[in-house]
């Protein structure tokens, strides 16, 4: 019997291992990705492969992201933007306690239209 709860277990723990990770970011100021601007505050980003989920209660954002490997872990997470337009457009992700940085690949529905 307790092999069974010992195997069941570690399934658990690789089924864990195995899934989307997730991670807390602090946002200074507002920003915005792929048309929706985030409030500053706290969120929760989950990676599942190259799409990133960024959210806090209500507010959810999706986006495909470009997943690093930093050469060694980050102290504290940070997030680099890119002033346009008088809002700040988020364009990298540094997770603190990891080595992971991810790269917003933001979609623009303006690019889409220009190349039409």
């Amino acid at each position: 019997m307790s092999k069974k709860i010992a195997f069941s277990l570690f399934v658990f723990a690789l089924a864990v291992a195995l899934g989307a990770s997730s991670y807390s970011v602090t946002l200074s100021k507002p920003a915005v990705i792929n048309g929706t601007e985030l409030k500053a505050g706290d969120y929760k980003v989950e990676i599942n492969g190259s799409k990133a989920t960024i959210k806090s209660g209500k507010t959810s954002v999706e986006t495909d992201v470009t997943v690093d490997t930093l050469p060694a872990k980050a102290y504290q997470s940070t997030a680099c933007c890119l002033g346009e337009d008088g809002k700040y457009h988020l364009q990298e992700l540094r997770l603190g306690g990891s080595n992971i940085k991810l790269t917003i690949k933001e979609t623009s529905h303006d690019s889409a239209v220009a190349g039409h």
